[in-house]
């Protein structure tokens, strides 16, 4: 039996401009956009709202969060799995790269110990229908881990995993440049004192003189094998990104530099951003902020990493910044989409997925009023 959707009233923003009219939904697909509105009864009136496309996120820890809640509580993983996605659906995310860190910086931590719980969690619940959004996989390879290549090669072949990402957390480098953030980033996330802090940057630096170059090397190549979409990870200088553009890398994660943003445009990468730091105004790690980014229009995709909502509200604020709406809501739909090679997405466009959107602009912060994904609607 045919389903059909009609959303009337409404401001559609398409991938070049804003049209105010109507919106034909048939059976999950996207059939028609008109001006005006509609003599159809049945249609949904949307009062003016946004009417958006479904966003794609391509980074997220968030499902993290839900596994262990508080330090030394570990939440039943079916469980975390059904409230991050709806998390992830009420921010107005249908399609999701959960990321999943292999080789974490402390061997036997909470989070090396929630990944394979996490992945068959994720896994199970989409095969049985239980999700919102459309969840699928981000292998993070923490390359100076001695474990690192053993878990991907266990993990890599799930038909989830989409994207994998080469991070080396090493101090005095990428996110941490400047290594007095490193101590006091985990200093304050692990409880160090000073002395066991020495110890542990003295084991991470021997570690990625160890490792790093090699499971690098050889996970770039096994991914491009496989057919998997690469990302580099925190890329500072020209080098970091050279190396990436001789890996084959699509697109470069939260680089902590303008040189290094440019240096990634310049080779034909995109670049994503965090929006948690274009929202806060500034970057936890005191690297770039993602608006001085925005600025010089090294920024493609946002990214809403640990915190949900940022994604929606990050375009927003791209707006503000000067970015026309249509080419904002891009960074959060169309270009992850095509990243992430799903041509089927992304846009509000006739033959594409009906993963939508209705959204109330309220003095520049986005509120979402409904979520729909193929068709349904799922919040």
């Amino acid at each position: 039996m045919t389903q059909e959707i009609i959303l009337t009233g409404a401001r559609i923003v398409t991938a070049t401009e804003v049209i105010e009219g109507t919106a034909q939904v048939v059976d999950g697909i996207i059939r028609g956009l008109a001006s005006g509105g509609t003599a159809v009864a049945s249609a949904i009136d949307c009062e003016g709202d946004l009417l958006l496309p479904g966003l794609v996120e391509l980074h997220t820890d968030n499902l993290e969060k839900h596994m262990t809640p508080r330090p030394k509580v570990r939440w039943p993983a079916p469980a975390a799995v059904l409230a991050h996605d709806s998390q992830m659906a009420t921010a107005g995310i249908t399609t999701v790269y959960d990321a999943i860190s292999l080789g974490d910086m402390i061997e036997g931590s909470e989070r090396h110990a929630n990944v394979a719980a996490m992945v068959d969690a994720v896994t199970a619940a989409s095969d049985d229908g239980l999700l919102r959004a459309d969840h699928r996989l981000h292998l993070r390879c923490e390359v100076s881990s001695a474990t690192v290549m053993t878990l991907f090669t266990g993990f890599a072949d799930n038909p989830l995993v989409g994207i994998v990402s080469l991070m080396d957390h090493t101090p005095g480098q990428r996110q941490f440049v400047r290594e007095q953030q490193y101590r006091d980033y985990y200093m304050g996330k692990y409880g160090f004192n000073a002395e066991e802090m020495a110890a542990f940057s003295e084991r991470q630096i021997l570690a990625s003189a160890t490792y790093s170059a090699r499971h690098r090397a050889e996970i770039a190549a096994l991914a491009r094998e496989m057919g998997l979409v690469l990302a580099s990870h925190d890329d500072a200088t020209l080098a970091h990104v050279e190396e990436a553009a001789d890996f084959k890398v699509s697109f470069s994660e939260f680089p902590t530099t303008l040189e290094a943003a440019k240096a990634a445009r310049q080779r034909d990468m995109h670049v994503l951003v965090g929006a948690p730091n274009l929202v806060r105004g500034g970057s936890h790690s005191g690297n770039i902020s993602a608006a001085e980014l925005a600025e010089h229009r090294c920024l493609d995709m946002l990214s809403s990493d640990y915190v949900p909502v940022s994604l929606l509200h990050g375009a927003f604020l791209l707006v503000q910044l000067g970015y026309p709406l249509p080419e904002a809501v891009a960074t959060v739909s169309g270009i992850p989409a095509a990243v992430a090679g799903l041509g089927d997405r992304g846009a509000i466009q006739s033959g594409k997925r009906a993963d939508l959107l209705r959204v109330t602009d309220h003095d520049g912060l986005p509120v979402v009023r409904a979520v729909w994904r193929e068709g349904e609607r799922v919040a």
